[in-house]
């Protein structure tokens, strides 16, 4: 797909021209910020609390700041993004939707016209606090897009592989997830499309998806052959597009999980070693991972298999390549991890939580084979952990919510997703609330807006380097964040963290860690809604 420019949005245009500081949406003014043709420089006070216990068990408190350097590069790149499963519902509608978007399309449904837009996206729909204005103390609020020099999802160049060869105007009539009117305005296009082959290995996925698998890379087992074909896809498509980078995400169907092995997958030079070998329980998506490593492409897992065994993680921490994942939280899970959130921290002891889902879409079907089940259902059933391990008053060690989860296959429904959820509390006073919720979710077109977000921040992650702040400036260099961008959480069912970094569930919690270290990129404070300045008369 052509990118197209958009001059308008974010702080620089389309072919990544670099600009000056007076077209920025907006500068900050300080003293610890700096803005030069290149980056933008801050100064950055992180403030904490730091916890220690007494002998007697009592807590000690102690505020903590550290002095934190900040650099983001503001030249926009010229963007790819390959989908591993392009073919598939997600696929085809992400790049309905970018075309849609960037033609300013128009279309007629029964109940009227519609027109494209990015609704689903936190990065394109949603606006965030950027201060109050010094007059009238009311708040301003700009798109969130508008914090840092971001691409722009209609710039995005699209490819990628899927097991089956059907180019993408034939897959999107099979996804069957579009307006027939939408769909006959971007058919020329998407008929070019054709997806390159990928790789397939039966006893991953149900063995109802054979039938699909028309478009495969020779092998039915991991082989360096496999990895090196690739890696060789991404800088073909990288120099055949123009392209300043590429960021890969697996949106194709949940694998079983591999079983994590001594001598196999648990470290990274076990793992390189086993895919020479060829053994079977290195997965396609942890093939693809490698590749991405050695590419120095961010990869993002956007099913719930364990994609990144201890040897991938290793590998790449070994190449500083960032990864992410797992699982997009769209529909039932994201309203999960914002109702528990509420109800815990509202003091409201939740017992049980009981999950229901059918659909009709492939991602069903393939979801209908066990093992395959097993992998959506460790996803989804984490998602309150933490938000329960973080309230000792309401819950004793060792004590936990009834939680279930139960997924059909449906075929009448397709991509409509019927999500019905029960939760059971205890109150005051020994009395109980039942919450039921019936939600239907249009599955792809809830997974998709994620889709293009979680390929927005991870490039911008790629440009943000900092440091711990040194009066000598040569003591310590800038550097990237960590391998695994936890910072993706907010768009992911089982967010990946670093190694020993505290898992974090809660939606409120995600939203505020993505925004604020986009804040601490310009040198702004966490957002703050104590609204002090209104409360002293």
């Amino acid at each position: 797909m052509a990118p197209h420019a958009d001059d308008s949005v974010g702080f620089a245009n389309g072919n990544g021209a670099e600009v000056s500081p007076d077209k920025d949406p907006f500068v900050v003014n300080s003293p610890n910020v700096e803005y030069t043709d290149n980056c933008i420089k801050t100064k950055y006070t992180y403030r904490t609390t730091a916890v220690s216990k007494t002998a007697d068990g009592k807590y000690v408190a102690a505020p903590k700041e550290t002095l934190y350097d900040f650099k983001v590069d503001r030249k926009i790149p010229k963007l790819g993004v390959m989908l591993v499963g392009w073919g598939g519902n997600n696929g085809t509608t992400v790049t309905a939707g970018i075309i849609a978007n960037r033609r300013g399309l128009v279309w007629d449904t029964k109940e009227g016209k519609r027109a494209a837009n990015y609704y689903g996206s936190v990065i394109m729909g949603s606006t965030t606090k950027l201060g109050t204005d010094s007059k009238t103390g009311k708040e301003i609020n700009i798109p969130f897009h508008d914090l840092l020099p971001m691409v722009h999802p209609n710039d995005l160049t699209v490819g990628g592989w899927d097991i089956s060869g059907m180019n993408l105007a034939d897959a999107m009539d099979r996804a069957k997830v579009l307006e027939p009117t939408l769909k006959s305005l971007v058919r020329k296009e998407m008929a070019t499309m054709q997806p390159l082959p990928s790789i397939y290995y039966p006893d991953f996925i149900a063995a109802n998806q054979e039938e699909r698998a028309d478009n495969v890379i020779p092998g039915t087992r991991a082989s360096m052959a496999h990895v090196e074909q690739i890696r060789k896809d991404i800088r073909e498509f990288k120099a055949a597009n123009g392209l300043d980078k590429v960021i890969v995400q697996w949106t194709a169907n949940t694998e079983r999980y591999a079983d994590i092995l001594e001598g196999v997958n648990d470290t990274a030079d076990n793992l390189l070693r086993s895919i020479e070998a060829g053994h079977e329980e290195v997965s396609p998506s942890t093939v693809f991972a490698v590749a991405c490593i050695l590419e120095n492409a961010p990869f993002i897992n956007g099913s719930p298999q364990n994609t990144f065994v201890p040897g991938t993680i290793q590998l790449a921490e070994k190449y500083g390549a960032f990864i992410g994942g797992d699982d997009f939280k769209s529909g039932q899970t994201k309203m999960k991890s914002a109702l528990v959130d509420f109800l815990i921290n509202a003091g409201i002891k939740l017992t049980s939580i009981a999950s229901y889902n059918h659909l009709g879409n492939n991602d069903g079907m393939n979801l209908s084979s066990q093992k395959q089940f097993r992998s959506k259902e460790i996803s989804k059933s984490n998602v309150v952990d933490d938000m329960v391990a973080a309230n000792t008053v309401l819950y004793k060690e060792g004590e936990h919510p009834n939680h279930t989860v139960v997924i059909k296959y449906m075929p009448a429904v397709g991509d409509d997703k019927r999500a019905l959820d029960e939760y059971y509390a205890e109150i005051f006073l020994g009395g109980h609330q039942t919450i039921s919720i019936f939600n239907v979710c249009e599955d792809s077109l809830l997974a998709s807006p994620l889709i293009i977000d979680l390929v927005l921040v991870a490039e911008m992650m790629t440009r943000i380097e900092w440091k711990a702040h040194s009066a000598d400036a040569v003591d310590a260099k800038y550097a990237g964040f960590h391998s695994v961008l936890s910072v993706l959480s907010y768009m992911l069912k089982a967010p990946l963290t670093p190694p020993g970094t505290p898992v974090i569930n809660a939606l409120a919690k995600q939203r505020a860690a993505l925004t604020n270290i986009f804040r601490a990129c310009v040198g702004l404070e966490p957002e703050n809604d104590m609204t002090l300045e209104h409360k002293l008369f």
